[in-house]
């Protein structure tokens, strides 16, 4: 939903900023990656939606299933975020967290699919252009779709090239139906 990425930004630009001040991103993207699985699991989104469930005994569960994995900042955060009834805006907060943070880091997640197999020196290559083209490290992540026929979609960002045999067969499929 629209309304828990809006809901989200606040705090994830909060949690940005206290990352920032620290230069320790890897810990708020573990715990909110944490925090984001527990909001997303069902028997929490059931406690999170009972109305009988105390906020305060909420927001100790989840400090107590996280262990030490949570650090006095998050927890606090964990705390703050039961006490507004913002729970399932924790993986919207995750995912803008980290797109913050491959900013401030310059670095991106590309992904690549292909019909077939790539090899290690065709992965290079696309890592290199797509580094020089956006000006940042590239990561990149490759799977296999035999069901795109033949080609490959590349995904890093905004940024969606669709040069697959699927795509072609669909945007000709489209303008046939114009």
């Amino acid at each position: 939903m629209s309304e828990y990425h809006t809901i989200a930004r606040p705090y994830a630009q909060a949690v940005f900023e206290l990352a920032k001040d620290t230069n320790d991103y890897q810990s708020w993207s573990d715990a909110l990656a944490l925090l984001a699985a527990l909001a997303a699991n069902s028997q929490i989104r059931e406690l999170v939606q009972n109305p009988r469930i105390d906020r305060t005994a909420l927001a100790q569960l989840f400090e107590d299933i996280c262990g030490d994995k949570l650090f006095a900042q998050a927890k606090s955060l964990v705390r703050l975020i039961i006490a507004n009834g913002r729970v399932f805006s924790l993986p919207n907060m995750a995912s803008q967290f980290e797109t913050m943070r491959a900013d401030a880091e310059g670095t991106i997640e590309a992904e690549l699919i292909t019909a077939q197999p790539v090899t290690d020196a065709q992965r290079l290559q696309i890592t290199e252009s797509l580094s020089q083209r956006l000006g940042r490290e590239v990561s990149l992540q490759v799977t296999e779709d035999a069901a795109l026929i033949g080609g490959a979609v590349l995904r890093a960002g905004d940024m969606v090239i669709d040069a697959s045999a699927k795509g072609r067969l669909q945007k000709l499929a489209a303008n046939l139906a114009r």
